[in-house]
């Protein structure tokens, strides 16, 4: 008798650029699920290192390898992927992080007993910088399934090593290419206005920052923040709340990018909106001073701050 598990054909998706030190242990991990209905496609984005010979060495019938002739950003990459993917569902896994044994196959039994309304599992992680651990989505964040598309216009909590229906790919489009980052979020801002999240929440995969992770990359975040704000205006401008809160995160953004002018225009469009939130004027009154004691209060207001 056929499980019915057999019939959710995953394609796991690995977008690549010069990381052949670290995508053997990415897909390994991958290797090494408890759930084996899948494929994995790798989208090397025209890295100038020897990841070809590393995928080579696999010699592994699951994985597909495809090939950018020059550098086209992680979203493009996913893209290729998506084009060139067999299955009804799409799993991302990024080239420096690991997924833990069983995250698969918890994550296809959701989707097994799940409605079609459901277009998004995901799971929490571990997030590793400089040695320390931290558990991902924080207690912060008040409504992590069903219908959070509210939630996920304060900030993203949705890991990208997610599985996503192929249907809501169809129905919001692909990632966002002109996004140099967060193209995750933006991707989960569409998909959230039409199909509903479900979360594990246990810890199935450990994301690790390394010093080229574009999650600390300061001049991306704030070109990519500009555009999902022009692009998401409208949602964003229901609540002058999460529309402020945006505004700072851009403000921080700019500054880190040494950015002074646009940083203190945008607090202060933050403070215009949500007048009475004294962290606002706390940001826009630090950045007058050096960089270096601004990521110390940085790191005061992240770890008090609730959206």
């Amino acid at each position: 008798m056929t499980n019915k598990k057999d019939e959710l054909f995953v394609s796991i998706i690995i977008p690549t650029y010069n990381r052949a030190n670290l995508i053997t242990r990415a897909i390994n991990s991958i290797l090494d699920q408890s759930y084996t209905n899948y494929e994995i496609i790798v989208v090397d984005d025209g890295s100038t290192d020897n990841t070809k010979e590393v995928i080579q060495r696999f010699n592994e019938d699951k994985i597909n390898y495809y090939v950018h002739k020059k550098n086209r950003g992680a979203a493009a990459a996913r893209n290729t992927g998506i084009k060139y993917s067999k299955g009804d569902f799409i799993a991302f896994q990024d080239s420096d992080d690991k997924w833990l044994p069983e995250k698969l196959e918890k994550e296809m039994d959701v989707f097994l007993e799940a409605s079609d309304k459901i277009g998004v599992v995901y799971s929490g992680y571990w997030h590793i910088k400089d040695n320390k651990k931290i558990y991902i989505p924080t207690p912060k964040v008040t409504k992590k399934e069903g219908n959070i598309h509210f939630e996920l216009l304060k900030g993203n909590f949705v890991s990208g090593l997610s599985v996503i229906r192929k249907i809501c790919f169809k129905k919001v489009g692909l990632y966002d290419e002109n996004l140099p980052n967060l193209e995750d979020w933006e991707l989960y801002i569409r998909i959230s206005k039409y199909f509903s999240f479900k979360f594990i929440d246990e810890p199935l995969s450990i994301a690790y920052c390394s010093s080229d992770s574009a999650s600390i990359n300061y001049s991306k975040n704030l070109k990519s923040s500009e555009i999902i704000l022009k692009k998401h205006f409208a949602d964003f401008n229901d609540n002058k709340e999460i529309l402020a809160v945006n505004k700072a995160n851009i403000g921080i953004y700019a500054f880190l990018n040494g950015d002074e002018s646009k940083s203190r225009k945008y607090l202060m469009d933050a403070i215009r909106y949500n007048p009475l939130n004294i962290k606002y004027w706390l940001l826009y009154l630090v950045s007058f001073i050096q960089k270096k004691y601004y990521n110390i209060f940085l790191n005061v207001f992240f770890t008090l701050r609730k959206y």
